[in-house]
């Protein structure tokens, strides 16, 4: 046979699984690319984001051919999820772990040498038992897919050193594939992967780190319980997990939201197997709203619906904040990430890591909260910040979905703020012959009384007590503000000194202007689009209470039944037969069998009582941040300055630059006066060919999905032109 009419019919016969299975019409990208290296037997690495779809890429090639695929998960509860899912979905795949009696795991151990079983899971320490090495010869494993492989680098945010016994399978069993998964991982742990596990020229995927439907905000930390408690009381039916540093503060934060009403439930190391086993599954039921945790809590937590991830306190480094942001939003819709910070927190942190063993680990670990910290107080995108960190790139300087973007602080004059501070440094460094840390610098501008000061003198330079004007959290902003520029350079070792730079020393020489971005403040009032299918709220409502009623019937989660994303298209789309159920996304062969009749019956019976909601392509649900208005607001000043040069006859690259307003704010200038009945000529900015274009790649995703057709499309057009043809298509 030709090779491409057999790579034709591996393409179509991977899609006829993929849709009878799991109800979806296409892969996510890189998903094909690494399923098919897995079934030509070669080793992979694949860097997939949390909701990416990293559990499809071994899980359809057990479909695709006879034998088991052996899955090295960490968690129980992570594995008795994926399991739930998988036998929901007609597929015979179990576990075994130390939450199964001796009967139950060998009716199972024998099921999997009888050849039962297309998938098991096992945690490292009961695979690398050595009964469970020498079963494994008789057991017909094609493929080995270790979950969660960060855990085997040091350099990664959750080492687990049984992990590192893994690479004995490749030494027992050379010819065996590996499959290495992760969500986060630096270049440096993906080397380390790739090493330690031995892999044979793997190939290598690492998709985008980008989570475009995720909201990025950074609050300044006040109250937190009550800035918690207003934020849940904008989503009253929304699920989503709130992370404390400490096991007592989880504790007293799930105490006062229950005392509002709000069915939390705390999770930390500290609880029983039990508790904790019984606090998930709540969460994962949707029994309680809020999961109050320390980091104990998350990984592998499979529920797609969290629609928001609260840090309450600073997390350690980027890495486990982009981890835990993505438990938020796995099902595609918008969903927030919001961190309360205070520049206080950072002192906690470093008591931690004082008392870590070994001088190289604290000094990675200062650098890694460093990060974080220029994180949290950059005025640039936040999206643009995260990305750049593990090495990824986003093209636009405005994402228009963090805050910096929505609602950019004002900035201001800070030359002679900068100058005071280096001068203060130098000073210091030529009385003392040595340099000191930021919090010493800052007492001696603040005129403190310290017993440092006074044993080196310091009271007696002239800077002593010349930033009184500025309160000590103040200065200690701005000075990291200027550590971010380039200006000055903070130590990572045990005291943390702060060094001037080149750049800085050129500044004290040939002074030149400095602008500093204000502190960040409280909630930002503007809201993201969002690219969620506006639906029929009442019949949403409905279907996921039937939902609730099955899901507890078979003793699973709800999601297991379907996701937010199918119920809301349902809520939409009023399917009426099977062959209209089919259509929605998730609906498979094995679900449209068990759970159709119940779904389109309830639907019906909605239909015949209530009028069916009109919904244009473009309409969308408010994000979690919009107050529901009764009105269009009128267009804002600037947006009709934007109209006036645009209908004048100037282009969208004249406008942004005459403006020095990013391009993609124009588009979204433009798209909302079209929204609002304005005229917008589409035909300027595209041609009749590229709007056929763009029109196909509608025709396939839908108008709803903008991030799918954007990847149809790849480079040739950038998201203000797909939504400006969007709405005009819309408005037709």
């Amino acid at each position: 046979m030709d090779s491409s009419v057999a790579s034709k019919s591996q393409h179509i016969s991977l899609l006829s699984l993929l849709k009878e299975h799991f109800g979806f019409t296409s892969f996510r990208p890189l998903q094909e690319e690494i399923i098919r290296d897995a079934l030509a037997g070669r080793d992979v690495v694949a860097l997939l984001p949390t909701g990416g779809g990293k559990s499809l890429c071994f899980q359809l090639p057990a479909l695709a051919r006879p034998g088991l695929t052996l899955v090295v998960s960490p968690l129980i509860a992570l594995m008795k999820d994926q399991v739930d899912a998988l036998q929901a979905n007609g597929i015979a795949a179990t576990f075994l772990n130390s939450s199964l009696s001796a009967q139950e795991s060998q009716a199972r151990l024998h099921g999997v040498h009888r050849g039962d079983y297309q998938l098991l899971y096992m945690a490292p320490e009961r695979l690398m038992l050595p009964g469970s090495l020498n079963e494994l010869q008789h057991w017909q494993v094609n493929l080995l897919a270790i979950d969660e492989a960060h855990c085997i680098s040091e350099w990664g945010h959750d080492f687990r050193p049984e992990y590192r016994r893994l690479v004995e399978l490749r030494e027992r069993f050379p010819s065996l594939p590996i499959m290495a998964l992760t969500a986060t991982a630096t270049g440096r742990v993906r080397d380390d992967i790739s090493t330690l596990l031995k892999l044979q020229n793997p190939a290598c995927y690492v998709a985008s780190f980008n989570r475009p439907n995720l909201t990025y905000r950074v609050q300044a930390k006040a109250n937190p319980v009550e800035q918690i408690l207003a934020f849940l009381r904008a989503q009253p039916h929304e699920s989503g997990i709130v992370y404390c540093q400490s096991r007592k503060a989880t504790e007293l934060l799930a105490e006062r939201l229950q005392a509002h009403s709000i069915k939390a439930k705390p999770y930390h190391a500290g609880l029983t197997q039990e508790e904790r086993t019984r606090h998930q599954e709540l969460f994962l039921r949707d029994d309680v709203q809020v999961i109050c945790a320390t980091i104990a809590f998350g990984m592998g937590i499979n529920k797609p619906n969290v629609r928001f991830v609260i840090h309450a306190d600073l997390p350690k480094n980027l890495e486990s904040y982009y981890q835990e942001t993505g438990r938020a939003g796995r099902d595609g819709l918008p969903s927030e990430c919001i961190l309360l910070f205070s520049a206080g927190d950072t002192v906690k942190q470093q008591r931690f890591i004082n008392e870590k063993p070994g001088i190289q680990e604290q000094e990675i670990a200062r650098a890694q909260l460093q990060q974080m910290v220029q994180y949290a107080e950059c005025p640039t995108c936040r999206r643009v910040e995260l990305l750049q960190y593990f090495g990824d790139t986003y093209t636009s300087a405005n994402c228009g979905s963090c805050d910096n973007c929505l609602s950019p602080r004002d900035t201001f004059d800070g030359t002679e703020i900068a100058e005071t501070l280096l001068s203060c440094i130098e000073t210091i460094y030529e009385s003392s012959g040595f340099s000191v840390g930021l919090n010493h610098v800052i007492a001696v501008l603040t005129g403190a009384n310290t017993e440092k000061i006074r044993r080196w003198h310091h009271n007696q330079l002239p800077m002593y007590g010349q930033g009184k004007a500025h309160s000590r959290p103040e200065w200690a902003a701005m000075a990291r503000e200027l550590i971010r520029l380039g200006y000055l350079r903070q130590a990572t070792e045990a005291f943390s000194v702060l060094e001037i730079t080149e750049q800085g020393r050129a500044f004290t020489q040939e002074r030149h202007t400095i602008m500093l971005t204000k502190p960040i403040s409280g909630p930002s009032r503007k809201a993201p689009p969002t690219e969620a299918l506006a639906h029929d709220e009442s019949l949403f409502n409905q279907l996921r209470q039937l939902r609730k009623t099955l899901a507890d019937e078979r003793d699973v989660p709800a999601y297991v039944i379907f996701s937010d994303v199918a119920l809301r298209q349902m809520a939409r789309e009023y399917p009426k037969n099977e062959q209209e159920f089919l259509r929605i996304s998730g609906v498979g062969t094995r679900k449209l069998e068990e759970f159709g009749a119940d779904f389109l019956a309830v639907i019906a019976e909605y239909v015949e009582s209530n009028p069916r909601q009109r919904f244009s392509e473009t309409s969308a649900v408010p994000s979690l941040s919009t107050p529901l208005l009764g009105k269009a607001k009128p267009l804002s000043g600037t947006i009709q300055e934007t109209l006036r040069l645009f209908q004048r006859g100037f282009s969208v690259e004249h406008i942004a630059k005459q403006r020095k307003l990013a391009a993609s704010t124009i588009y979204g200038h433009l798209e909302q006066s079209i929204q609002a009945g304005d005229h917008v000529d589409i035909n300027r900015l595209l041609t009749p060919d590229q709007q056929t274009q763009i029109a196909e790649a509608f025709t396939q995703t839908g108008y709803g999905n903008l991030t799918g057709a954007k990847e149809l499309l790849g480079d040739l057009y950038d998201y203000g032109q797909l939504r400006l043809f969007r709405a005009v298509h819309g408005k037709s």
